[in-house]
C-alpha cells in the first residue's frame, strides 16, 4: 500500500486525480448530509392515538389496548373517508356559529358540537334509513317529545336552532339522569334506558367500558376522533384554504302569522325562487305553508349581494381549520 501510494506522488498527475475525486466526496457527502437535514418529517399512514383526551372538561385514558385500537379505527375512518370529513368540516364553518352560543345558553358542553357532527356530517337535510332527520338526527316521536313540531308541511327537526335547543333538552335531561357526559353522549345513540339497563347489569359506571352492539360501542370514540379532526384537520391530510369552506349567507326574516297556500309565488314576491327558499328554511317541506291557532313562523329571505361567493371576505370560523 505505501509503495502504491509513493508512486502516485512520483508521477504527480494520479495524485491529482486522486485529490480530485477525494473532494467530489466529500463535498457529495456534505450535500447528502445537508439534504437528509432539511427533508420534512416523514409523513405517516395513521394519526397518532393520544394518551388521553379531553371530553367535557374529563380527562379520558386512551392507553388500555381495547379503547386505543376504538379510537384508532374512527381516526382511520375520518382520514381516509376524504370527501364525507372534508365536507363535514366545510359546513361547520356555515354552523357552528350558529350551535355553539346555542349550548352554552343552555349550560351544555361546547364538545357536543362533534356529537352532531358525526350524526349528520353537519348537513341540515341529512335523513337516515331509519327515519332520524336534521343536524342532530330526531326521530318523529322524539322530536315531538322535545318540542319540534313534525308534519307534513312543516318539520322543524330540519330547524337548525330549534332542534340545537330540543338536543339540549334531551342533553340535560340525559345528564339528570346519570351525571356524566360519556354516559349521556352513548345514550344519544342507544337511549338513556338501554345504557342505564346495560351500567346495571355489566357492573360498570364508565359507558365506555360496556359490552354494547358495534354502532354504540363505536359512537364515542367517534365523537372523540371528530373533535381531534377539528383541533388539526392538516394532521389528518386535510389542508384547506379560507375559501374553501362554506359562509353564514346574510338573510332578513318575515313573520308569517296566515297561511301561505303557494310558497313558490311567496318567494317570487320577495325577489326569490323556490328553490332558494326551502334552502334557507329546510323545515319547510311541502309548497304551503299552514298556520294553525296563533303560531308564528319566520321565514328567512336570503340576501341578494350576500348570496354571491366573495372569497375575500370569507373568513374561518377557527384558525386551526385553514392553512396559509
Amino acid at each position: 500500500m505505501k509503495a502504491s501510494f509513493t508512486s502516485f506522488i512520483r508521477t504527480g498527475l494520479p495524485v491529482a486525480a486522486f485529490l480530485l475525486s477525494l473532494a467530489a466526496f466529500t463535498f457529495s457527502l456534505s450535500a447528502q448530509t445537508t439534504e437528509e437535514a432539511s427533508a420534512p418529517a416523514p409523513s405517516y399512514s395513521c394519526v397518532e392515538v393520544p394518551k388521553s383526551i379531553t371530553f367535557c372538561s374529563d380527562t379520558i385514558d386512551l392507553t388500555r389496548f381495547d379503547r386505543r385500537e376504538r379510537m384508532d379505527r374512527e381516526l382511520l375512518a375520518f382520514t381516509y373517508m376524504h370527501s364525507t370529513t372534508i365536507q363535514m368540516i366545510k359546513r361547520a364553518n356555515r354552523y357552528f356559529p350558529i350551535v355553539e352560543p346555542i349550548l352554552s345558553e343552555n349550560g351544555v358542553p361546547d364538545d357536543f358540537k362533534y356529537l352532531m357532527s358525526i350524526e349528520s356530517n353537519n348537513n341540515p337535510l341529512a335523513r337516515s334509513v331509519a327515519g332520524a332527520a336534521g343536524l342532530w338526527q330526531f326521530m318523529p316521536v322524539t322530536g315531538r317529545e322535545f318540542g319540534l313540531e313534525v308534519g307534513n308541511s312543516v318539520d322543524e327537526r330540519f330547524h337548525v336552532e330549534k332542534a340545537t335547543r330540543a338536543a339540549c333538552k334531551y342533553l340535560k335531561q340525559a345528564y339528570a339522569r346519570f351525571g356524566n357526559w360519556v354516559s349521556v353522549a352513548a345514550s344519544y345513540n342507544a337511549g338513556q334506558g338501554r345504557i342505564s339497563r346495560e351500567l346495571d347489569r355489566q357492573y360498570e359506571e364508565d359507558a365506555l367500558d360496556l359490552q354494547l352492539v358495534e354502532e354504540t360501542s363505536r359512537y364515542v370514540y367517534r365523537i372523540l376522533a371528530v373533535k381531534m379532526l377539528f383541533a388539526d384537520p392538516a394532521k389528518f391530510g386535510f389542508r384547506l384554504r379560507a375559501s374553501d369552506l362554506y359562509p353564514p349567507i346574510p338573510y332578513r326574516e318575515i313573520k308569517v302569522e296566515k297561511t301561505i297556500e303557494d310558497l313558490p309565488r311567496f318567494a317570487k314576491s320577495q325577489g326569490t325562487t323556490y328553490a332558494l327558499l326551502r334552502n334557507m328554511n329546510p323545515w319547510l317541506r311541502s309548497r304551503s305553508l299552514h298556520v294553525h291557532g296563533s303560531k308564528v313562523y319566520y321565514l328567512r329571505i336570503p340576501d341578494k349581494e350576500g348570496m354571491r361567493y366573495n372569497p375575500r371576505v370569507l373568513f374561518p370560523h377557527d384558525p386551526k381549520w385553514v392553512v396559509p
